[in-house]
């Protein structure tokens, strides 16, 4: 093996009366990816914290390269090339995407901002994550928590770091970003980069790691390789005992239909959701990054405006209903975003767990302080959050623990039906079992779930029921049976000949004429999209946008000048298709500044999507053909305005 690249040894780390860390040690090679695995708790984040500079450690000692090595701060260890993704997202909201893939680490030109370069680094760090599509000037606070996880893997790879500490990548990813980012991995790894991945799905360590060490209660409990130790000796090393089962099923009953939505569409999405939830009823959302999940979980709490279809409760139309007559209701919503939305950090535990419901805690109109840390604890001890106890602050809380207190709030309001998004995130695989075992208990009771995930394997594992959601329409809900991992994702991605775009073998076999067809037949959608835009000056900018990748009119493509030329064809449509994602942003971005009618905006932006889903497909598969990277897209090129544009990027 290889001299480590990074070594720590016997680490210490006390925050007052608690020990966090005691004795950890752990080396890394070059080159080599190691998974540091352990609970919620456990220590793994302050170790990277550490490392990272944001905490120093109390005792041990670090070598970097074989020198010794104290960060000072976080700025200090990325110099020297330690860079780390938080699983607690560290972004500044107010900062452009582009701004904060470069943060702290702008280029410059004799003493100045470099823009033209800060823009071509932070696109190209987004394009090795294949989510060059994501705008870069829009403000990171109006993107997704998942494209804002894209954002800060983006962050960590732009410096080409030494080491890359990776603390919970995926929570927020859908499979298939996370099929692209071990791509990225593997290409770290071929060039040497050393890379720390911290995860609670063990499945994803053993396909990417090739050594481990757990972590438990602040120590290293054991250490070695990963091809050579089974899932069940992880376990039990992580929790100190056998985990007999990770998908617990309770047996349960399904009752009458408690909750029906009827074609619901939200101001962009959902474009139409439709299902019928019963009583004792775990139903899984399935779908990519931006699909709708979790915009249609949101309208059907009322925190989006709905503007068509009908949400009906046993029986009775509330579609209208604001989110307070909604938990009045008996409907409870678990945010995917905790950190903003499902949790008061500078509030105690107690508080968060009875902020919705204070009738059991209450006294003559106020709250008893007594009754209220009584009830707290029963939440504690049976959901077994690591606290100090209910007074304590929830910031102070790992996120797993912050997460099972998010959970414990919908349980003490005794909700009848749970909207869960993305529940799971964060927490570790013994307390996920936990979660699991309880929502089937739940549904044992007769209570309803809505279950989000992006993890498949839990999907499949614990619901009744799974929805497909594709570019905001829910698909057929289905007996779990019915389903496998790849026809979710099949479904998810809108799989469909119509659909597949060109690739390389089209420009073999197509005649000229057909192949100007199907490029026509692009550019005719594309159009479709311009003449919708309603006659504002921001209509009319993306519309410029549009033009410089579409036409409306016919191109003219006559057969000799393809046949002679096809890679310059492919080229120019290359840049048109660099083009249309750039106008996709422009479309998500003023969607959610509200500067357009929103009946206006949704077609446009659906449209815009499909397009560049395709013309993604398109690019996928000509690298995987081609020898040099032709990016060969079906979309529309040399359009009247560009061919006689001296200044079109066509003409360059």
């Amino acid at each position: 093996m290889s001299p480590p690249r990074l070594k720590m040894s016997a680490v210490q780390k006390a925050f007052g009366a608690t020990r966090a860390l005691r004795n950890v040690s752990i080396d890394i090679a070059p080159g080599e990816v190691h998974a540091l695995i352990g609970e919620n708790g456990a220590g793994k984040s302050t170790l990277m914290k550490i490392l990272s500079g944001a905490h120093r450690a109390d005792a041990g000692s670090i070598t970097l390269d074989g020198e010794p090595f104290e960060p000072e701060n976080p700025h200090h260890a990325r110099r020297n090339g330690i860079a780390m993704i938080y699983q607690e997202l560290m972004l500044a909201p107010d900062l452009s995407v582009e701004e904060n893939i470069l943060l702290g680490a702008e280029p410059a030109r004799l003493g100045w901002l470099d823009r033209t370069k800060r823009r071509e680094l932070a696109r190209r760090a987004l394009a090795e994550l294949q989510h060059d599509s994501i705008p870069l000037d829009v403000p990171v606070n109006t993107l997704t928590i998942a494209e804002q996880q894209i954002v800060e893997i983006a962050r960590a790879l732009v410096n080409q770091p030494k080491v890359l500490i990776m603390d919970e990548p995926t929570s927020s990813l859908t499979q298939v970003d996370t099929e692209n980012l071990f791509r990225v991995i593997a290409r770290l790894r071929e060039r040497g980069v050393s890379v720390i991945y911290i995860s609670h799905f063990i499945e994803e360590c053993q396909r990417v790691c090739q050594r481990y060490t757990v972590l438990r209660d602040g120590e290293s409990v054991g250490t070695g390789n990963m091809d050579s130790v089974k899932v069940s000796e992880l376990i039990r090393l992580m929790v100190g005992r056998d985990l007999s089962e990770i998908y617990p099923r309770t047996p349960h009953q399904l009752g009458k239909v408690v909750l029906e939505l009827n074609a619901l569409a939200g101001d962009v999405k959902p474009r139409n959701a439709s299902f019928k939830l019963r009583a004792g009823e775990i139903l899984g959302i399935a779908g990519l990054i931006g699909a709708g999940r979790t915009e249609t979980l949101r309208a059907l709490f009322g925190l989006d405006r709905v503007s068509g279809g009908a949400v009906i409760v046993s029986g009775r139309e509330v579609t209208r209903s604001s989110p307070a007559q909604r938990l009045a209701s008996g409907i409870g919503l678990l945010s995917e975003n905790r950190k903003e939305e499902g949790l008061m950090l500078n509030r105690s535990v107690a508080d968060n767990l009875t902020a919705t419901r204070f009738a059991p805690v209450a006294r003559c109109g106020f709250i008893n302080s007594r009754r209220q840390r009584e009830a707290a604890k029963r939440w504690i001890e049976k959901l077994e959050v690591r606290t100090r106890g209910p007074e304590q602050p929830i910031g102070q809380l790992s996120g797993g623990n912050q997460q099972k207190i998010a959970v414990g709030r919908l349980l003490h309001h005794d909700a009848r039906v749970f909207l869960l998004d993305e529940p799971t995130r964060g927490i570790d695989v013994g307390s996920k079992a936990q979660i699991y075992r309880l929502m089937g208990e739940l549904a044992a009771q007769g209570r309803s779930i809505i279950f989000v995930s992006s993890y498949l394997p839990e999907l499949l594992g614990v619901c009744d029921t799974i929805a497909v959601m594709c570019r905001g329409v829910l698909g057929e809900v289905k007996a779990v049976e019915e389903w496998t991992e790849q026809t979710i994702i099949a479904e998810a991605v809108g799989s469909g000949i119509e659909d597949r775009g060109l690739c390389i073998e089209d420009f073999q076999t197509m005649t000229p004429s057909e192949l100007s067809e199907r490029l026509w037949e692009f550019s005719a959608r594309i159009a479709k999209v311009i003449d919708a835009l309603p006659d504002t000056r921001m209509g009319r900018h993306i519309a410029g946008q549009l033009c410089r990748s579409g036409t409306s009119s016919a191109p003219n493509y006559d057969e000799a000048t393809v046949a002679e030329s096809r890679a310059d064809f492919a080229h120019k449509i290359n840049i048109a298709w660099k083009e249309m994602r750039e106008t996709r942003g422009w479309l998500r971005y003023v969607s959610r500044l509200g500067m357009l009618p929103d009946k206006r905006m949704t077609p446009l932006i659906d449209e815009s999507e499909q397009l560049c889903r395709i013309l993604s497909s398109s690019v996928a598969t000509a690298k995987g053909k081609a020898r040099r990277p032709i990016a060969v897209a079906s979309a529309i090129t040399n359009s009247k305005s560009s061919i006689n544009n001296p200044q079109s990027p066509l003409h360059q």
